[in-house]
C-alpha cells in the first residue's frame, strides 16, 4: 500500500494532507524519515510513526444508519446545531459518511472507513441509485409526471430521475412518490419538485444502490452484513 493511502487509511487525516505531511518530513517508516509519497508500505510488518505516533489500519467497518430530520451531516458546524456524529458512539467518529442527506432529510445514511470504496460509491460515474420516499404539497398530476420522467431544467443542469411513480401512501392534499436518481446533486430532489410545482414536505431515503433501509429505526445503527458489504463493492466493481 502507498504510504500516503496508508495514513487516510489510519483516520488520522486525508490524503491530501497526508501527502503534505511526508513532504514536511514527519513520517518516518521504520525508524526513517520518508518524503515520498508514493513510496509502498506492508501495513502488517511496517511501522510509521507521524510526528510522535504511531499509526495503525483499524479495521474495516460499514454501518447503516437511519438518520433523524433536523441533523447536519457533519462532523461540526459553527451553529451548534446536532450532527450525525452527535448520535454516533466516540469508536464511529473516525467513520466518513457516503453521500450527504440535508438537514431535514431522514433515512438511511452509510458510514466506513474504506475511503476507496466510499469515493468510488459516491462518484457521479458509478451511477450508484438512489431511492426516496417523498411527500409533497398539492396533488400531482399525470401530466406533472411526464414532465419529472422527461427530465426538468434546473440552476445546474438537466435532471431526470431513473423512476418516478405515485405511492398508494398518498392522503387528502399531501401526495407520496417514489424517486429513484443517480447523481444526488444537492438537494436535488427538492429543487426537482419545486421546479414543478410541488415542494418537499418531507424526504426519508430508503435506499442506497442495493442498500435498503428496511426496519431500521429512526436514529439507530447497525453494522452491515458481510454480504451487505459486498453487494455494495459489486456495484462499482461493475462499472
Amino acid at each position: 500500500m502507498r504510504l500516503h493511502k496508508f495514513i487516510s487509511r489510519s483516520g488520522l487525516t486525508s490524503r491530501r494532507k497526508a501527502e503534505i505531511l511526508i513532504s514536511e518530513g514527519k513520517v518516518k517508516v521504520n525508524g526513517e524519515i520518508v518524503e515520498t509519497a508514493g513510496v509502498i508500505v506492508d501495513p502488517e510488518n511496517d511501522v510509521i510513526v507521524v510526528g510522535r505516533d504511531t499509526i495503525e489500519i483499524p479495521p474495516v467497518r460499514w454501518v447503516k444508519l437511519n438518520k433523524p430530520p433536523g441533523v447536519l451531516t457533519t462532523a461540526q458546524d459553527d451553529r451548534s446545531r446536532p450532527t450525525i456524529y452527535g448520535i454516533l458512539p466516540p469508536d464511529m467518529r473516525s467513520l466518513r459518511y457516503v453521500g450527504r442527506l440535508d438537514y431535514l432529510t431522514e433515512g438511511l445514511l452509510i458510514l466506513t472507513n474504506d475511503g476507496d470504496v466510499a469515493n468510488r460509491l459516491q462518484h457521479p460515474s458509478s451511477e450508484i441509485e438512489r431511492e426516496y420516499d417523498v411527500a409533497v404539497e398539492g396533488k400531482v398530476s399525470n401530466t406533472t409526471l411526464i414532465q419529472l420522467r422527461a427530465g426538468v431544467e434546473l440552476e445546474d443542469g438537466f435532471a431526470r430521475p431513473t423512476w418516478v411513480e405515485i405511492s398508494k401512501k398518498s392522503r387528502g392534499e399531501t401526495h407520496c412518490l417514489t424517486i429513484v436518481i443517480k447523481e444526488g446533486r444537492k438537494r436535488e430532489i427538492r429543487r426537482l419538485m419545486a421546479a414543478v410545482g410541488h415542494p418537499v414536505a418531507h424526504l426519508r431515503r430508503t435506499r442506497f444502490g442495493p442498500l435498503k433501509l428496511g426496519p431500521l429505526k429512526t436514529g439507530t445503527y447497525e453494522d452491515l452484513s458481510h454480504r451487505d458489504i459486498k453487494a455494495l463493492i459489486d456495484c462499482i466493481s461493475l462499472v
